[in-house]
């Protein structure tokens, strides 16, 4: 590892981001992130932050001539699918435009790794079970083609401009840190986990599933769930990989095991101690029966595993981070109350 230069976060705030840092610091490396907190938390991490946006030439500019930065992983970006589909032109501002702002920026300053937070949204409807990365890329919503267009882009700066790449591509990131000091706090709330959780914290009443008629075991849609934790290793491999090769890489980071809806339920119920209560609505449009990984390419190249992933160690996390907001919650409340 060069111990030289910074690792410039982008989105290092978030939910996946501040476990990206968090890992990295451990790991001994010098991070620098970068978040416009829109839906990131300042507290959620201890390296120095710059808030800002990718939009803003100037300030990216001058990040890049003020420290000397080794890589970037680029976390920043919007990714709520349903959202995508009602207001394309944020996405592909955000996961397009501003995505370039900062491959221009990184290539004045002769930048050239970087680490992108892709997605399994580029697959589109699947063809084949599980997907491996040759698996045609025909994305179903302007999430995912903001996304794909945005690894074709990294394709032709590496041939322009020799910047190497990995392009992660999630399955489902989920659970939280291990000693709870993080996890997924989200203004709106679009993951099935967490969803589950304030069900059987009382702060919903009832959970909705969309669609039990699929072509699964229990009729629900069944899912790869990849711990929070081991997606942030991904990220550590994938800047190990680019210490060493150059060029264009792309990875599925999953576990190649699939958990439906009915089964991540009933995970919560026993972690939880807690019954949910359910009803059932219509599926969503673009909603496959089943999404799950090939993820041997990451395992066989980058060394990677997912010790995490099990449905239960990430319910349990997830839970002890749930419990750990209401508190805070119940902490604030009873503030502005003796004010």
């Amino acid at each position: 590892m060069s111990n030289a230069g910074k690792i410039l976060i982008t989105g290092g705030a978030g939910y996946i981001g501040s476990h990206t840092v968090k890992l990295l610091q451990e790991q001994g490396m010098d991070v620098l992130a970068l978040d416009n907190l829109s839906t990131g938390h300042a507290d959620s991490v201890n390296c120095p932050l710059i808030v800002g946006d990718l939009s803003d030439k100037n300030l990216l500019g001058k990040i890049f001539s003020d420290y000397q930065i080794d890589a970037v992983i680029h976390f920043a970006g919007s990714l709520i699918v349903e959202e995508s589909v009602s207001f394309p032109q944020k996405y592909f501002e955000n996961n397009v435009a501003n995505g370039l702002n900062l491959l221009d920026a990184m290539v004045k300053r002769g930048v050239n790794k970087i680490i992108d937070s892709s997605s399994a949204a580029v697959y589109g409807e699947p063809h084949y079970m599980p997907i491996d990365e040759d698996h045609p890329r025909k994305p179903v919503n302007p999430y995912g083609e903001s996304k794909l267009v945005f690894e074709k882009i990294l394709r032709w700066y590496a041939q322009a401009f020799g910047l190497s790449s990995v392009s992660l591509r999630y399955f489902n990131a989920a659970g939280a840190s291990l000693d709870a000091s993080l996890g997924e706090d989200h203004p709106v709330e679009t993951h099935l986990i967490p969803k589950v959780l304030r069900v059987a914290a009382r702060q919903e009443e009832v959970l909705k599933i969309f669609g039990n008629d699929y072509p699964t075991p229990d009729g629900t849609c069944i899912r790869d769930y990849i711990h929070v934790v081991d997606l942030a290793q991904a990220h550590f491999l994938s800047l190990n990989k680019l210490n060493q090769d150059s060029g264009c890489f792309s990875y599925n980071v999953g576990t190649g095991k699939g958990r439906s809806v009915g089964e991540v339920v009933n995970a919560a119920m026993e972690v939880t101690h807690k019954m949910i209560p359910i009803e059932y609505a219509p599926r969503r449009a673009g909603d496959p029966a089943i999404l799950v990984a090939d993820a041997e390419k990451i395992k066989n190249e980058l060394g990677f595993e997912a010790k995490y992933s099990d449905l239960e160690i990430i319910m349990k996390t997830a839970w002890a981070w749930h419990q750990k907001l209401l508190d805070n919650h119940k902490y604030k409340q009873q503030e502005l109350q003796m004010h």
